[in-house]
């Protein structure tokens, strides 16, 4: 199955600022998770942001919130999103194909992404934009989602899908501005 902008939303989980500095190439993951926000945002896919107890782990790093200030954010306190019922009545709900990245990949990720997929959504992890402290416990948790019929794929597979065709405008500018 392709992912298509006209199914999708974009569900960045848990990149919070007290939590970042302990995440393997945390920095790395969440430039990822912002250039996405931005393609998403050029592309038009709504986005979704959860925060998990932003009171004690800090809210989103500004290098995420700076780019998404079109998204809906959602504070929880579960580890799945899900589960929390925070993602009742956002884009979420509304769409089919969820896109998630964030942190961490073993933990809040995983939970989300399993309780989206028995809860009958397509969901996709992007790999580089998704990380643990432990890179084991990541590529642990990519094993057991793709075991349960969850894709995991890069960020320009999901910008590249999205796009679904060369020659038009909106390809140029998504090619001149995040691909090259």
């Amino acid at each position: 199955m392709l992912m298509s902008r006209d199914k999708s939303v974009l569900l960045i989980v848990d990149v919070q600022a007290r939590l970042a500095p302990y995440i393997h190439d945390g920095q790395q993951v969440a430039e990822h998770c912002a250039w996405l926000a931005q393609v998403a945002e050029r592309i038009g896919v709504p986005v979704v942001v959860t925060e998990h107890f932003p009171e004690k782990i800090g809210g989103t790093l500004d290098l995420v919130r700076e780019v998404t200030t079109n998204a809906q954010y959602v504070g929880k306190q579960c580890f799945s999103a899900q589960a929390d019922g925070c993602l009742a009545g956002t884009a979420v709900d509304q769409r089919r194909q969820v896109i998630v990245c964030g942190t961490e990949a073993h933990v809040c990720v995983q939970q989300t992404a399993l309780d989206l997929r028995w809860a009958g959504k397509e969901v996709f992890i992007v790999a580089e934009a998704s990380g643990s402290r432990d890179p084991a416990n990541r590529d642990l948790a990519f094993a057991r989602m793709r075991s349960h019929g969850i894709e995991i794929v890069s960020r320009e597979m999901v910008a590249f899908e999205w796009l679904q065709r060369g020659g038009t405008e909106l390809f140029r500018e998504v090619n001149r501005d995040f691909i090259r």
